[in-house]
């Protein structure tokens, strides 16, 4: 019996092994590849899909076997970018806030919409980042957002009940003129999902903005800013929320 035989791992195409073990998008691996920088078992493959399995294969990037440690980053992120690596239409993406950093890189840990604000996490550890967005494992999330009516209690307890669905709690922050601020907590993040359970009461989003993920909270950083989190930031957000 050889050893793939008894290996219970599956099979994945190179580039993805290397973008799951946390060393680089999927298309930074296939340019590595191109390249000639990844050896497999020590021969240069230029096959993206060649099958690997990551317990068995020995796969080196520029002959470096070891993943690179994991890096959690919290962005606040300006209004008007995009949360993609790259994108199609040209728009400028949150990536533009790192230029000249030097950090290793990272992946959007969920989105914040073109017209959101706020915090913003990127970690170069898929499966952590998976941990923080499944609403199972992840923690919550609160947002300030301004509304185009002035809220009462009718609309902060529809919130709460929701239609497709709901916030986990909503209150009142205040109200002035023809508008108000509400704080909203979400269990989880779906696409645009306060703005969609908003217009479910045909109420507008003037500003939105994502003031904390879990026990970390954006705090004084300034708009464009990031820092790195410290371990034991990462660790309380990766602790699984009590029911």
């Amino acid at each position: 019996m050889t050893d793939a035989d008894k290996s219970s791992s599956p099979r994945h195409g190179v580039a993805r092994a290397i973008s799951k073990s946390g060393w680089g998008s999927r298309t930074q691996a296939v340019q590595w590849i191109r390249e000639g920088r990844v050896r497999v078992n020590g021969r240069v493959v230029r096959d993206a899909e060649f099958p690997v399995r990551q317990d068995l294969d020995r796969v080196t990037v520029d002959g470096q076997i070891q993943a690179p440690a994991h890096t959690v980053v919290m962005l606040n992120k300006p209004r008007g970018l995009v949360t993609t690596t790259k994108d199609e239409q040209g728009r400028d993406t949150v990536y533009r806030c790192f230029q000249g950093s030097g950090l290793p890189w990272l992946a959007p840990v969920g989105r914040l919409d073109k017209a959101s604000e706020g915090l913003l996490l990127f970690s170069n550890h898929p499966a952590w980042a998976a941990s923080i967005t499944a609403p199972e494992t992840g923690p919550e999330k609160r947002y300030h957002v301004q509304i185009s009516c002035l809220a009462d209690a009718s609309l902060l307890e529809a919130l709460e009940q929701g239609v497709e669905f709901r916030a986990k709690s909503a209150r009142c922050l205040r109200s002035g003129g023809k508008n108000s601020w509400l704080e909203i907590v979400l269990d989880e993040g779906r696409n645009r999902q306060i703005r969609r359970l908003l217009a479910a009461f045909d109420v507008s989003v003037l500003r939105l903005v994502r003031i904390a993920i879990g026990s970390l909270v954006l705090g004084e950083l300034p708009k464009g800013g990031w820092r790195a989190l410290t371990e034991e930031e990462i660790n309380a957000l990766t602790a699984k929320r009590l029911a």
